[in-house]
């Protein structure tokens, strides 16, 4: 299992009734961009075409391309559904989307039943992939909304939450890992991310200076006394403190400090592969899941959680883990933490908080019982 852990969207229609045509490759390939286009009306030039690219290009910037790639599978999945069904996906029909999600929910056939979030996941993907192929999906038609809370109703079930890593885990974690050049990232990548309540994504898209690369997702600056982290995260931009720890071993200002050096990265991606034998810095970005793939080799490698078979051990564990880790580990004023994460409510901090004080504040004595 811990070899897979290594470095290393149907027909179209002519005219649809009130909508624009469509041909299959635009519709379906290429919609939040390619679709943009001049008004029929209007005569192309230099400067209009070009700024037609630019308004794709923006059009592309609209969403993660996580978000992206989830939206096409699940607009590839609701087509596959609908040619089983004799169906077609243009124009949207809110009675044939009804069935669609009954089918997801009820789990009738080889696949079994989605969950809720899933559910309304996949909802949210047909909503958008509608909206660039230029109608609209009214999730309030009775066909969908009915069947929608009926699924909630019947179906919901509190969040399953991964497991926090928390002080001691990320120490035995770090320790682990190796002093190669390889180690020496990673040990960076679990440190801040950890210190820095990052999300996989943000650890990732990190540059060492402002507007080093086009796809770029915050930066560094580095002080006596920490690092700070700006960062164009999931909920705008926002700014990240990292002070320097007790010791080097731990610190994660030191840990980058030491993979920048001997690495030799001055420019660009601060978190990039290695070569084959671990002794180069390539200069590609690392993928997200990188992220993933060590938090639960390094998990296995220092026997957290060992009660548990392997299989479970793995699926207890994810990226998120180091988010609820320094909520559920840090002995500050909730408020601290819930600026450092980048929550725009308490409710959400407390989320991550897996070893909260829950009965701090007792309404009970507070009423005189």
């Amino acid at each position: 299992m811990l070899s897979d852990m290594s470095e290393n969207n149907e027909k179209s229609i002519s005219k649809p009734p009130n909508g624009p045509s469509v041909s299959e490759n635009n519709e379906r390939d290429h919609p939040s961009s390619e679709a943009l286009s001049l008004p029929s009306f209007v005569a192309g030039s230099g400067t209009l075409d070009r700024l037609v690219d630019t308004a794709r290009d923006y059009a592309r910037a609209a969403a993660s391309d996580n978000t992206l790639k989830a939206y096409a599978k699940d607009w590839a999945h609701f087509a596959r559904w609908c040619r089983m069904k004799g169906a077609e996906t243009l124009p949207p029909s809110p009675e044939m989307i009804g069935l669609y999600l009954a089918d997801l929910a009820s789990g009738a056939g080889p696949s079994p039943a989605l969950s809720v979030s899933t559910i309304d996941r996949r909802l949210s993907g047909l909503a958008w992939n509608y909206a660039q192929r230029g109608f609209a999906l009214d999730r309030k038609n009775r066909h969908i909304a009915t069947v929608l809370a009926g699924i909630k109703r019947k179906h919901a079930r509190p969040p399953v939450q991964k497991e926090a890593i928390l002080a001691d885990d990320i120490l035995a974690m770090v320790a682990t890992l190796p002093f190669d050049l390889r180690g020496l990232r990673d040990r960076a990548i679990l440190l801040l991310g950890y210190a820095g309540g990052l999300r996989r994504s943000e650890i990732v898209s990190l540059d060492v200076h402002k507007d080093d690369t086009p796809d770029s997702g915050g930066w560094v600056e580095v002080f006596d006394k920490g690092t700070l982290l700006t960062l164009n995260a999931k909920t705008g931009w926002r700014e990240v403190e990292i002070g320097r720890g007790s010791k080097d071993q731990t610190c994660p200002v030191h840990a980058l400090e030491q993979w920048l050096h001997f690495a030799k990265i001055d420019f660009g991606p601060i978190f990039v592969g290695t070569s084959r034998d671990g002794k180069k810095a390539l200069e590609t970005r690392l993928n997200d899941k990188h992220v993933a793939r060590l938090i639960k080799r390094t998990v296995l490698d220092a026997g957290i959680r060992s009660d548990l078979p392997e299989k479970d051990r793995l699926a207890l564990f994810s990226g998120h883990s180091l988010r609820a880790g320094l909520a559920s580990s840090a002995e500050v004023d909730e408020r601290y933490v819930q600026k450092h994460l980048g929550h725009a409510s308490a409710e959400m901090t407390r989320r991550y908080q897996r070893r909260r004080d829950r009965f701090r504040v007792n309404l009970t004595k507070a009423a005189g019982l």
